[in-house]
């Protein structure tokens, strides 16, 4: 059936029950009379004694019909109206006129700012659509809640929402932050150096500006989670009193339906994490269409939130709403309200008052007769509530008061608000740029800025800013409000307090090796790590992060002394607290325990990494994870970490492609260095030996937190001497070896920047070799022991000399490589630099064969700074189960693969007997998988 003309289909109240709770619709009514008595009892009580009672009366009467064993659901989803009554918002104490005005101000400039960036010689994009909805939101925020850094509590945390960036650089410029000059940066930050904003909030590119980086969906409100985790952590263990802050999180809801923005909430409601509010602007739009056409965003987040144990506060209809809704005694309106879908929704916003009355107030006769005395431009006028000051300042301050849990306040908007019709709810908005003159002159009219139409007609992509001076009244009262509240947000501050690093016998356990044991070199990290943590300056300030994989690193000695953070304790009976080991928890525990869960445990490392700069005080989380579940599952995030600035240790143990035996496919890391080179910000480390860990553990911590850790804290990048913001990445293994002593001598300078030669090639009488044919074996990580195999066959069983180099980072002396050759190409006419891997095999004359436990790509990074005949050697491939010796047959990145690809080197040049390649196949039967004898069975998986 067609509409009828001039009107349109909207969805019909049956086809859109699934919105509400049913809590009668599986129930006859079989007394109507008497349920009519209840409901006109109860809106008596209202009426009498207000909407506070009646909760109360409410509350009781379930709590009894529980106790009674009445069936009576969880009610997931309310009314599609204000949680909170018109009887019980808080007063608003602000001068609404005066904030009204520079909102407008920082509208106005926010929208001028991403248009005049469109010019055609510039071009850069922006957004415009987001802030112009969400203004409201953030300005009552700005006024009355966000607290700085000069505040006696300490400040808030403040994790704005990626694409409102421009009123953010808008209020700045209210404050006198920023100049019209660095508005025309934006987005340009390197041609206007010195002038440039950042697209959205980068802490690594505006380090005294933004904290937190966001526009990455869903990991703004992961890291807010944590943030509020990290926060109480600080408070229980008595580093810092962080009781009276607060943390914000804006969302789109858009953004809520990433698996990583819902996936975390259960830890915010089991922790009480009252110090956390999510502010979901719902302007019911995704980037390119509505968020539930069909469906209710809002009412579905209230049942998401409410079922994970939040506190939702609903902010759906502005004031003008108030008295329409008093008057729905029958709930007519209530209905219409409950069952109009959100497309329906966007489209009245897209239209006109005189299309909301006929399409929406005209669904019922007494919806309509309650609009009858209302022109179009007074239906236009009702607005949604998060555009509403009074609506969202209540909502605020009982989200700030509310105690045991944390608040979702889900704030009804339009994007595009004000923008005019081009603009508003439109399903294009996010990606329209540029205003036509009709469309700023518009703008202009409704915010009521002073601007003339010559000003604008002057030049289209040059619309001037407006600021009225800092001595308006109006700026004067935006100051006065910033001072009150602490200071200006967002900023970041990078002085933290001053610490002592661990002494150089906390290392000893490293240097001197394992004795007559064997030992992987990932207990060799956790015996360091034990020791590092006994440090009476700074042990207290490490924050190992474990998801749920403690025991198999050996971490499980941890749980008795330093603890398992819970802020709740623990209040039940182990049942290993017989055990040495036993499983204990503490308010004051140091350890950081996700559960089965890398995307928090991240998350948790970030929000300690930065304690540094968001609290000043500088803690080191060691987030310890399992084989490939870090960079390959958690990727995007570690790339939030960099631009955070935070400063760690990560741990993949059990690394490697073949160490893992039985585990298979989705568990074998041959692959995560490449992955981690992809990081500015990360320093990978692939260390063979526990000595070779406490050099880079020793140095890392210098470097972040060093004398001169903060002279140049905050350059862009990694690998160089400025930059302290830097996260080490170690690759550890379970396979169970004989850790050497520290040798004498020991190059550390070779050691830290990625090679050091540690065995000279052998002659039968142990002296150096002299007219042999020569070779030089670089390996990293379990395969050192491998190559060490393998030069002592060449040297006996085909007289071939070769050396053995530990590659301790394939990675840095790739960027060293590359640095060297910038340097050249940038300074003709002046001496290159050699690249360090380059100078470390000056002289050798022979091949160079690389071995990893890791595919090719990640030894061949540093292929073309050497000019000798070069191979490598990995485990390209998916991983598979079986025994490790097997499995490195199988790759030929085995010892006996390694003499066999050293002597086809060899041949090539004529340097050994004709067929030597062929015989040595035969000999050690390399196409025979069983035939493998690389690698022991021990260290569990």
């Amino acid at each position: 059936m067609h509409a009828p003309k001039g009107r349109l289909d909207v969805a019909a109240g049956e086809e859109t029950s699934h919105i509400l709770s049913g809590l009668t619709a599986q129930l006859p009514d079989r007394d109507p009379e008497e349920t009519a008595e209840w409901i006109e009892s109860l809106d008596a009580l209202i009426a009498e004694q207000g909407t506070e009672r009646a909760q109360y009366i409410m509350r009781s009467l379930l709590q009894r019909a529980g106790a009674r064993s009445v069936g009576v659901p969880m009610v997931t989803t309310t009314d599609y109206v204000n949680t909170i009554p018109v009887d019980q918002e808080a007063e608003f104490p602000g001068n609404e006129e005066f904030e009204r005005r520079y909102r407008a101000y920082m509208r106005w400039n926010a929208a001028v700012m991403v248009h005049r960036a469109q010019r055609a010689d510039i071009g850069v994009g922006g957004h415009i659509s987001t802030y112009a909805g969400a203004a409201t939101l953030y300005e009552v925020g700005f006024n009355h809640f966000f607290r700085g850094k000069d505040h006696p509590s300490g400040g808030d945390q403040v994790f704005f929402q990626g694409h409102a960036s421009p009123g953010m650089y808008a209020r700045a410029f209210m404050e006198g932050r920023l100049t019209e000059e660095d508005l025309d940066g934006f987005r340009q930050e390197k041609s206007k150096a010195g002038h440039a904003l950042s697209s959205y909030p980068h802490p690594r590119l505006m380090p005294d500006f933004w904290e937190f980086p966001t526009v990455s969906m869903g990991i703004g409100p992961m890291n807010a989670i944590y943030q509020a985790q990290s926060n109480r952590y600080l408070q229980n263990r008595g580093i810092k009193d962080t009781s009276d802050q607060q943390v914000w999180a804006f969302l789109g809801d858009g953004e809520m339906d990433e698996p990583e923005s819902r996936g975390l909430l259960q830890l915010a409601a089991n922790e009480n994490l009252d110090n956390l509010n999510f502010v979901i602007n719902c302007n019911l739009q995704r980037l390119d269409g509505p968020v539930r056409g069909n469906g209710k965003i809002m009412q579905e987040l209230e049942a998401f939130f409410r079922g994970a144990g939040w506190n939702v506060i609903k902010v759906v209809w502005g004031r003008e709403w108030d008295s329409l809704l008093e008057a729905d005694q029958d709930g007519a309106l209530v209905k219409i309200m409950n069952e109009t879908p959100d497309g329906d929704y966007q489209t009245y916003k897209a239209e006109s008052g005189g299309f909301v009355r006929e399409h929406f107030f005209g669904k019922s006769p007494q919806t309509k007769d309650m609009v009858a005395d209302l022109d179009d431009e007074q239906i236009w006028g009702l607005k949604r509530g998060g555009h509403d000051y009074r609506k969202v300042y209540a909502a605020y301050k009982a989200a700030t008061e509310f105690k045991g849990k944390p608040t979702v306040i889900l704030a009804k908007t339009v994007k595009g608000y004000g923008l005019g019709p081009h603009f508003e709810g439109r399903n294009a908005t996010h990606q329209m740029k540029k205003l036509t003159m009709e469309d700023l002159k518009a703008f202009r009219d409704h915010l009521r800025i002073p601007i003339s139409d010559d000003q604008l007609d002057a030049d289209l992509y040059r619309p001037p800013y407006y600021h009225p001076g800092m001595d308006a009244p109006e700026i004067k009262y935006l100051m006065e409000r910033r001072a009150e509240l602490g200071g200006f947000v967002p900023e970041r501050r990078r002085k933290h307090t001053d610490v002592t690093l661990p002494e150089a016998k906390s290392y000893d356990v490293a240097k001197r090796g394992s004795g007559k044991q064997q030992a992987a070199t990932t207990m060799a990290f956790v015996r360091l790590l034990k020791d590092l943590m006994r440090d009476k300056n700074f042990g207290a300030r490490f924050v190992p992060v474990v998801p749920d994989e403690s025991r198999t690193f050996g971490m499980d000695a941890f749980f008795p002394t330093a603890k398992i953070y819970n802020p709740k304790g623990q209040n039940y009976l182990s049942v290993d607290r017989d055990l040495v080991l036993a499983y204990k928890e503490s308010p004051a525990g140091q350890l950081i325990h996700p559960g089965i869960n890398e995307a928090g445990a991240v998350a948790a490392f970030t929000a300690a990494g930065t304690a540094y700069a968001t609290h000043g005080e500088p803690l080191v989380p060691i987030y310890v994870f399992y084989s490939m579940f870090g960079f390959q599952r958690t990727g995007d995030s570690f790339w939030a970490a960099a631009d955070q600035m935070t400063r760690g240790f990560i741990i993949g143990a059990t690394a490697g492609r073949t160490t893992l035996t039985g585990e298979g496919l989705q568990h074998a890391d041959g692959h995560s260095p490449i992955l981690a080179s992809t990081n500015p910000a990360v320093k990978t480390y692939d260390p063979a030996y526990g000595y070779e860990i406490g050099h880079i553990i020793r140095h890392g911590l210098e470097e972040m937190y060093g004398p001169d850790a903060d002279s140049g804290a905050d350059a862009q990048g990694s690998g160089t001497a400025s930059d302290k913001n830097v996260m080490y990445y170690l690759t550890v293994y379970n396979e169970p070896i004989t850790q050497p002593a520290e040798p004498e001598n020991l190059d550390v300078n070779g050691l830290l920047k990625g090679i050091y030669r540690l065995a000279e090639a052998p002659t039968a009488d142990g002296t150096n070799t002299a007219n042999r044919p020569t070779a030089a074996i670089l390996a990293s990580g379990v395969s050192v022991p491998w190559a060490l195999e393998a030069q002592r066959i060449l040297a006996e069983d085909w007289n071939v000399a070769a050396e053995i180099y530990s590659v301790t980072s394939w990675n840095e002396l790739r960027r060293d490589g590359l640095a060297a050759e910038e340097h050249a190409f940038l300074n003709p006419g002046q001496p290159a630099r050699t690249p360090f891997i380059t100078e470390q095999l000056a002289g050798h004359t022979g091949p160079v064969i690389a071995v990893t436990d890791y595919m090719k790509a990640v030894p061949d990074q540093i292929r073309q700074f050497i000019p000798n005949d070069f191979a490598s050697l990995g485990a390209d491939g998916f991983g598979f189960s079986d025994t490790r010796q097997a499995a490195r047959r199988y790759f030929k990145n085995d010892t006996h693969s390694i003499v066999a690809k050293t002597l086809q080197l060899l041949a090539a040049k004529g340097e050994v007997e004709e067929g030597a390649l062929e015989k040595a196949i035969e000999k050690y039967r390399l196409l025979d998988v069983n035939a493998g004898t690389t690698g022991g069975a021990g260290g569990d998986a």
